[in-house]
């Protein structure tokens, strides 16, 4: 396969559980080619760094392989190789969300008066 829409590419390498899903990530700008933002029928190409903000989790990635078919997972993380910056970054950020919980992350829906009340003592 020479060539493959990024989107579909996205969907392949287990970024985005859907297609539609990629294809709107990549129309938002939370896709980006060597920096420059893409339309989803661009091509992905061997070799590119893409950077991947998927809404919880910030990638940067090589593409080693190209493959429109969603497989298990071992095969998709052999489509891309991340980059030494990226894995750090991933991590120092899951320390930061470790040592400090959003204060209305357990809360669901509106806020109970007691919700507000230990809302309003958090961030004071």
């Amino acid at each position: 396969m020479e060539q493959l829409r990024i989107d579909k590419w996205l969907w392949a390498a287990r970024f985005f559980k859907t297609r539609s899903l990629a294809t709107d990530a990549v129309e938002r700008g939370k896709v980006r080619i060597a920096g420059e933002r893409v339309k989803p029928a661009r091509v992905a190409r061997l070799g590119e760094i893409v950077q991947v903000d998927n809404g919880s989790t910030e990638w940067e990635v090589v593409v080693r392989a190209l493959s429109g078919v969603r497989g298990p997972a071992e095969k998709a993380r052999l489509l891309y190789e991340e980059t030494a910056e990226s894995i750090a970054a991933r991590e120092r950020e899951a320390e930061r969300r470790r040592l400090f919980r959003e204060p209305g992350v357990e809360i669901k829906g509106r806020p109970t008066k007691r919700d507000r009340r230990l809302l309003d003592r958090a961030t004071e």
